[in-house]
């Protein structure tokens, strides 16, 4: 909450919370704190795919009908619909995908995400919601083939870490300096922000030590001029063309790769 304070915020700040009690909680507390500068909250679970979460996500959306919600993570375009009736905006969409997730080795579950970015998309579009791409971009072409597949937004975790603008601990080895980057579902996020990893459960996450890259806006800059050139490549003006201009074809066993990076 004293993040809040210290930033004069508006109402484009972006909530992320959990669906538990005390999630909820805080999320009052703040909410209390700053009054209108919060426009948008992502209701976040690892698995989108249990009735608690739906009625949380129809509840919350009772209680806040200003609010613009991003609820998630699943794959499929049933799930995505079934998000949407109940008062989602947009549909987070992935499982697994992620360079710090570990959801697929460790429980065998996940789904290629360039799939599942065009079959959540094409059922969301449909009912008037967006999607957002969530994991597995590793070079800017990835993000341009989730806009062609019909994301609205994509989210990237490893592809800025590291920058200057990053939180994490810096570290030396062999004269190189590297920064901290895991995922929430390591040991080490929940040992710092939830206590430890339950007893019923294994993590799933790892973390990694990504090389020091400078200030962000390079990367950005290369990021929109990839994806600025993949417009011109498709004859598309807009991201919002972007969609109806691109065709996917396969090529190999490995077509499905973009995403399904191990």
């Amino acid at each position: 909450m004293t993040f809040f304070n210290s930033l004069e915020v508006n109402s484009g700040a972006f909530y992320s919370m959990g669906i538990t009690n005390s999630d909820q909680e805080k999320f009052d507390r703040v909410l209390q704190q700053v009054g209108d500068a919060i426009g948008y909250v992502c209701i976040d679970v690892a698995n989108g795919y249990t009735e608690a979460f739906v009625r949380f996500v129809e509840q919350f959306r009772q209680a806040h009908p200003q609010l613009t919600i991003m609820a998630g993570n699943v794959v499929t375009g049933e799930m995505t619909e079934e998000l949407i009736l109940s008062g989602a905006d947009i549909v987070k969409v992935g499982i697994g995908p992620g360079s710090v997730c570990t959801t697929r080795s460790m429980t065998g579950v996940g789904y290629p995400q360039l799939s599942a970015v065009i079959e959540c998309a094409d059922a969301a579009h449909g009912l008037d919601g967006r999607i957002c791409s969530d994991g597995g971009c590793v070079v800017p072409g990835d993000i341009a083939k989730a806009f062609g597949g019909g994301a609205d937004f994509v989210m990237l975790g490893g592809m800025l870490a590291g920058h200057d603008e990053c939180a994490g601990d810096v570290v030396e080895r062999d004269g190189q300096r590297y920064k901290r980057f895991y995922g929430m579902s390591s040991r080490i996020a929940m040992e710092k922000y939830a206590g430890g990893v339950a007893d019923y459960r294994a993590a799933e996450g790892k973390e990694a030590l990504v090389e020091l890259h400078g200030p962000a806006a390079n990367t950005v800059q290369e990021i929109l001029g990839g994806v600025r050139s993949a417009c011109t490549y498709v004859g598309a003006r807009t991201l919002k063309e972007f969609t109806k201009r691109a065709t996917f074809v396969r090529v190999g066993a490995r077509a499905n790769e973009l995403f399904d990076r191990e």
